[in-house]
């Protein structure tokens, strides 16, 4: 796994979600947070959203989309700028500044996937489409167009920037290493509201990160 190392994932949600998700030690999918009726802001679109929790994995028939909690490979992501340009699908229309990625390591979250009997997937494309192809092999993630994922300008390589990291049902507070945010007003609210948890990763300012 050594030559994977380094690669990181990132999943972005709205400040007002943080206080709830240091309450269940984690992100919960889209599957528990509904079962669970858990409050907070939702950015996605909810057509999307419905789709996910229908769409099955081909790398494990039993384990839909909407039980795992998604990542991107990349920051600045498709659906952030969707955000940013107040796309007429999308219900939330709060714009980009409020949304903070939530960092981790690829490798040290599929080490604890793996310890604790979760299983894991990875996309080459967006997860919650019609049609994508889903792997659960480190060997495949070639299978990523990583050139597309790094582009700053994606207006050709839209599906293939939206490949996807799955992990079932819950992801550990403990394996985000860092949380990149928007303005330095966001830094001292998310700062605040980690304030006494015993985990706090480190918070930047990253304007790059946003449209």
């Amino acid at each position: 796994m050594s030559r994977h190392s380094g690669i990181r994932i990132y999943h972005i949600v709205h400040i007002d979600k943080l206080s709830s998700i240091l309450a269940d030690a984690g992100l919960l999918c889209d599957a528990e947070v509904i079962k669970k009726g858990r409050g907070g802001t939702c950015i996605g679109l909810s057509n999307i959203k419905q789709r996910r929790l229908e769409l099955a994995l081909a790398s494990y028939e039993d384990l839909h989309v909407g039980d795992c909690v998604p990542f991107y490979f990349c920051y600045r992501s498709v659906m952030l700028y969707f955000i940013h340009k107040n796309n007429r699908e999308l219900a939330y229309k709060g714009g980009q500044e409020p949304i903070v990625h939530l960092v981790a390591d690829l490798c040290e979250t599929i080490d604890w996937a793996e310890k604790n009997g979760q299983r894991w997937a990875f996309t080459s494309s967006n997860a919650g489409s019609n049609y994508f192809e889903d792997y659960a092999d480190l060997k495949q993630l070639d299978k990523i167009n990583w050139d597309s994922v790094n582009a700053t300008s994606w207006s050709n390589c839209k599906e293939a920037k939206q490949a996807e990291f799955l992990l079932e049902r819950y992801f550990p507070w403990t394996l985000v290493k860092g949380i990149g945010v928007y303005s330095n007003c966001i830094e001292q609210q998310v700062i605040s509201i980690l304030n006494n948890n015993k985990h706090i990763p480190k918070v930047k300012v990253l304007p790059n990160w946003y449209y």
